[in-house]
């Protein structure tokens, strides 16, 4: 029996990366402050009811290239306004594009503290820090 269902939308990853060039140059045509490349407008302009069906369409092998190159150039757009006034939307748009807001604590050739520790070091490294703390 053969599969029920909505055929591709698109049946070549040429035929995508057309249909995501035509989202880029439209919003490069737009004003610099217009200019807000998201995942959900890219989504949209593809012709997808949500964006777990362009997520789904990215599980496709012959599809995987071109989802992810542009999901990262969505992802540039917010890095590149970081260094803006207000990065605060871009910060929470990386966050929910995988980003993660973490400070490690390294030692003195840079690799990390604690990272590579096991138990038993990090147990005497406090015991050492608490001795220093009660002798201040």
């Amino acid at each position: 029996m053969a599969a029920v269902g909505r055929p591709p939308a698109f049946e070549t990853p040429e035929v995508l990366q057309a249909a995501i060039d035509g989202y880029i140059n439209g919003l490069k045509s737009q004003p610099e402050d217009k200019r807000i490349p998201t995942i959900t407008g890219l989504v949209y302009h593809l012709g997808f009811e949500s964006r777990q069906s362009f997520y789904d369409y990215e599980q496709k092998e012959e599809f995987t290239y071109t989802i992810k190159r542009a999901r990262l150039w969505i992802e540039m757009n917010y890095e590149e306004k970081l260094s803006g006034n207000n990065p605060t939307g871009s910060i929470f748009a990386l966050k929910n594009l995988g980003w993660k807001d973490r400070h490690e604590l390294t030692g003195n050739e840079g690799e990390p503290l604690f990272a590579t520790k096991s138990d038993a070091e990090l147990v005497a490294m406090l015991k050492e820090i608490s001795a220093k703390l009660d002798n201040d």
